[in-house]
Formats: C-alpha cells, sequence, structure tokens
C-alpha cells in the first residue's frame, strides 16, 4: 500500500511514520487491491487530528479523529476505517450472483 504522511503544525517525525505504516497493514488483509493511503496529521491548539483517506478501484473511504494525544487519534481513526472496510466487504458478497446450487439427491429418469 502506497502512504503518503503530511504533518501540518507538527513537526515530522519517523517513529510517527514507522507507527502509521505498522497499523495500515493490518488493513491489507481487507482490500482486495492495492488502495493508496493519505494521511494527514494536525495539531490545532490542543486537538490533535488524523485524517486517512484510502482510495481505490472502487473505494474511496474517508475518516477523521480528533483527540488530545496524536496516537490514540491515528488508533481511533483506523478502526472507524476498518469497521468501514468490513461493512463495504459485506455488502460487496450480498451483491455477487448466486450460483446454480447443483441437486445431488436428483437423479435423472433413464
Amino acid at each position: 500500500m502506497q502512504t503518503s504522511v503530511t504533518f501540518k503544525n507538527i513537526d515530522s517525525s519517523d517513529h510517527l511514520k514507522s507507527f502509521i505504516q505498522d497499523k495500515l497493514n493490518r488493513l491489507d488483509k481487507l482490500l482486495d487491491n492495492p488502495a493508496e493511503a493519505n494521511v494527514v496529521l494536525s495539531v490545532e491548539k490542543f486537538r490533535h487530528i488524523a485524517e486517512i483517506s484510502l482510495i481505490g478501484d472502487r473505494l474511496n473511504i474517508v475518516g477523521k479523529e480528533e483527540t488530545n494525544d496524536m496516537y490514540s487519534a491515528i488508533d481511533m481513526v483506523l478502526d472507524k476505517l476498518e469497521t468501514q472496510l468490513k461493512k463495504n466487504k459485506q455488502k460487496m458478497k450480498k451483491r455477487r450472483p448466486v450460483s446454480r446450487k447443483k441437486n445431488k439427491g436428483f437423479e435423472p429418469p433413464l
């Protein structure tokens, strides 16, 4: 998954980037095709805001969360994205056409 991290009003940190990358890896199992993740981390007074947008083939999911701690904001927005991806995956399973089931107990007349 391609990841771009943008920092606003906060110093860039390699530790935050690696933390985000590790957490985004758990979303890979829910995605069918590789997606692109745009992460924006910003600080406004006492609020730490994390915004992540996942862009894929037929997928565009955005999550935003703000708390007093940047790490908890990242965790919370990733939990939101995970629930949205699971919901989207279940929706796609319901829309797939049902194949004909073969009747195992039926024998053609001779």
